[in-house]
């Protein structure tokens, strides 16, 4: 189950993640089999654990007896060793050991909160909900990463930046025409434009009204049990054979500073073309993303946290307002109903 232990304010929650959907939580390779692993997602602490024939658990990092970080215990295969008192607590947070008093009222009772975990597209994904919606909602992921016609690679980093600047830097296309001015796929179009909003069943369009099909001309944010966020890039001949290069990106918060970014990045190609597709990646464009990734982050983790408390913002800012409106309503919402008696 996964539950908020305290209540939460609607400025918690801006700072620290909405509750009721599913985050990124790190790529599967992170944890291999028969491997524990502590990480801090949404300002809580807890442990990945993958037992010896695949199958991944996600606990609170908290021993049931004293509060002991199970971090520090012993993988046992299907289990965790607390290493302070050998309380032994499985995959679904009950207490299946207790070697100090055999038999004891702690045995048998789930008192670990554990979340709803799905492996996809070399990621691992965590259902975090509330005491009113501990059951996981639906997940549907874009059809770029869940059809086999796309291929892709996965690109994750953590920045020392709060997570809506991550997420509002996606929503700003004009940022691509100046900061990344020198990639292979930015260099050309206009650096003046205008854009509109375009609504969609799961979100919106962001897109230039004055240029399209040339560079970072629209993004895309959709809330389909997870928030993600897409994009279309036309790669020029020299990237090889295949259709629009785009990205699929995901925030998630690590803490009300800093945030893990995922970014797939796919294209639309079969047979041999995806093979010299891949090869091209591998070897040649790769690190020329990486830049890009790297110019994002230099330049998020230098704005000050409160950054966007003394702006003044024109009509190329009309999507960071958007999904600042729209998530801060569901903070309001979501915090409002915790609160409720």
């Amino acid at each position: 189950m996964g539950m908020v232990k305290k209540q939460l304010t609607a400025e918690d929650l801006a700072a620290t993640g909405l509750r009721n959907r599913w985050y990124g939580v790190c790529p599967s390779s992170f944890v291999a089999p028969g491997a524990l692993r502590r990480v801090t997602r949404l300002g809580e602490d807890w442990i990945l654990f993958r037992e010896p024939d695949g199958r991944l658990h996600m606990l609170e990092d908290r021993c049931p007896h004293r509060g002991a970080p199970l971090s520090q215990g012993v993988h046992l295969g299907d289990r965790i060793q607390c290493a302070y008192h050998g309380v032994q607590v499985n995959g679904e947070g009950t207490v299946v050991s207790v070697p100090g008093m055999p038999g004891c009222n702690l045995e048998g009772k789930t008192l670990v909160p554990s979340l709803p975990l799905r492996e996809v597209a070399g990621a691992v994904l965590a259902y975090f909900g509330d005491d009113d919606h501990p059951a996981p909602c639906e997940l549907t992921l874009p059809d770029t990463l869940s059809d086999d016609e796309y291929s892709h690679f996965l690109a994750y980093a953590e920045w020392n930046c709060p997570w809506r600047f991550a997420v509002e830097n996606v929503l700003d296309p004009m940022h691509g025409t100046f900061l990344h001015r020198e990639s292979h796929t930015m260099y050309a179009g206009d650096t003046a434009a205008q854009f509109r909003i375009r609504e969609t069943d799961t979100g919106f369009f962001f897109e230039k009204t004055t240029q399209q099909g040339v560079n970072f001309d629209w993004v895309e944010y959709a809330h389909t049990g997870i928030d993600w966020l897409r994009l279309e890039i036309p790669y020029p001949p020299t990237a090889g054979p295949g259709g629009p290069f785009g990205i699929v990106g995901l925030v998630t918060p690590l803490t009300s500073e800093r945030c893990a970014v995922f970014f797939w990045r796919y294209r639309k190609v079969a047979g041999w073309q995806r093979d010299v597709w891949r090869f091209l990646y591998k070897t040649k464009i790769e690190e020329r993303h990486w830049n890009v990734l790297e110019q994002d982050r230099r330049m998020l983790e230098a704005m000050a946290p409160d950054a966007d408390q003394a702006e003044n913002l024109y009509q190329h800012d009309l999507g960071v307002v958007r999904i600042r409106r729209l998530l801060r309503q569901q903070a309001h919402k979501q915090s409002a109903r915790v609160a409720a008696p």
